[in-house]
């Protein structure tokens, strides 16, 4: 059977649009304050850092030179929530000023890093970036030293993530419209090349030293999953255009098998019992995995008509089984039934209730 295309969006997709929609404008909204405004900020501050001087004022003078003063060591803290290795360098400055700063370095091996010790802390804007321990110098978390990479990767993956929901969106509209099958191949495509574009873009962002170069990386990666999605999709057209009926053989029964399923309609042995029991000759609903208990057979007038994917248009509360669900269509004396399992357990239905007619 060929799905019949409509002029207006299946109401089971009504809501899955918005909130694609709203999501991704959301998404797409945060990754452009952190691209353009973030990022941007975070960078010059990385320049100013890297091309700063030292202070020529006794008293540091103006914020954004660099203000090296002495201090003790009163007592290192390691920071146990975290996995890398984290210390709270709590210190006395040559002033009697007490204060703290937190290295992301393992102090314990650095023999210098011992209470009581004298160390040299440089401030910038008014907080520490980096501490010289002898010879030996640790940059504090406040380092700028490619502090552009967190932002930026952020925006990116909100950014890429956002792009991905409004692709999804336009061919949740699109196919909604065209065909009422629950899982089209448009929002599938649409949404993998997204995560792969996604993955890329963010392992880029971390990895580059540069802006420049990471979105000439995730832009030819872009280029790619565009040309690889260009060319799935013909084959995947032509794959499920037309009729959409799947064609199964069915399973030779020689003994029961129970797997999961319900039978949905207006007979009397349809329900939500969540499993069914295949056997020879028999078809039966159970809510027992066992498929030993409360079992309530299927009549022998129950007749496979065809086996398709799940429909938008088909009765709530139908199960997905994580994308891998199938209907078998049945007719009980004129009246409409659908059997609904995982593909892979759709042959045994089919054994038990005898193959689909050929038309």
């Amino acid at each position: 059977m060929t799905p019949t295309p409509s002029h207006e969006a299946a109401p089971a997709r009504r809501g899955p649009i918005r909130a694609y929609l709203a999501t991704g404008i959301l998404f797409s909204l945060a990754a452009a304050w952190l691209l353009l405004l973030t990022t941007p900020d975070t960078r010059d501050d990385e320049r100013a850092f890297t091309t700063a001087t030292a202070c020529t004022a006794p008293d540091g003078g103006e914020s954004d030179c660099l203000r090296t003063v002495s201090a003790v060591i009163d007592r290192t803290e390691k920071e146990t929530a975290r996995k890398t290795p984290s210390y709270w360098l709590h210190i006395t400055e040559a002033d009697g000023t007490s204060t703290r700063t937190r290295i992301e370095t393992n102090l314990e091996r650095l023999p210098a890093a011992r209470p009581g010790a004298t160390i040299e802390v440089t401030y910038w804007q008014d907080q520490i970036r980096y501490v010289d321990f002898g010879s030996d110098r640790r940059y504090t978390n406040a380092d700028p030293h490619k502090a552009f990479r967190m932002p930026f990767t952020i925006g990116l993956l909100l950014g890429a993530f956002g792009a991905m929901l409004l692709m999804a969106a336009a061919t949740t509209s699109w196919s909604s419209r065209h065909s009422p099958r629950a899982f089209p191949w448009q929002v599938g495509l649409a949404v993998t090349g997204g995560t792969i574009l996604v993955v890329f873009g963010v392992t880029a962002a971390w990895n580059s030293d540069n802006i420049g170069e990471a979105l000439r990386l995730t832009g030819l990666a872009g280029l790619v999953v565009l040309a690889a999605c260009a060319l799935a999709a013909p084959f995947l057209h032509r794959r499920h255009r037309g009729d959409d009926t799947i064609v199964l053989e069915p399973s030779v029964l020689t003994e029961e098998a129970c797997f999961p399923g319900l039978i949905m309609g207006e007979v009397p042995y349809a329900g939500n019992a969540g499993y069914l029991v295949a056997g020879p000759g028999v078809l039966a609903t159970t809510p027992d995995p066992t498929g030993a208990f409360h079992r309530k057979a299927a009549p022998r007038t129950l007749t496979p008509l065809r086996v398709r994917p799940p429909y938008l248009t088909d009765p709530t509360g139908r199960p997905d089984y994580d994308g891998r669900a199938v209907v078998v269509e049945c007719e009980d004396d004129g009246v409409p039934v659908l059997v609904v399992t995982r593909k892979k357990d759709a042959p045994a239905i089919l054994g038990a209730l005898g193959p689909v007619p050929a038309e």
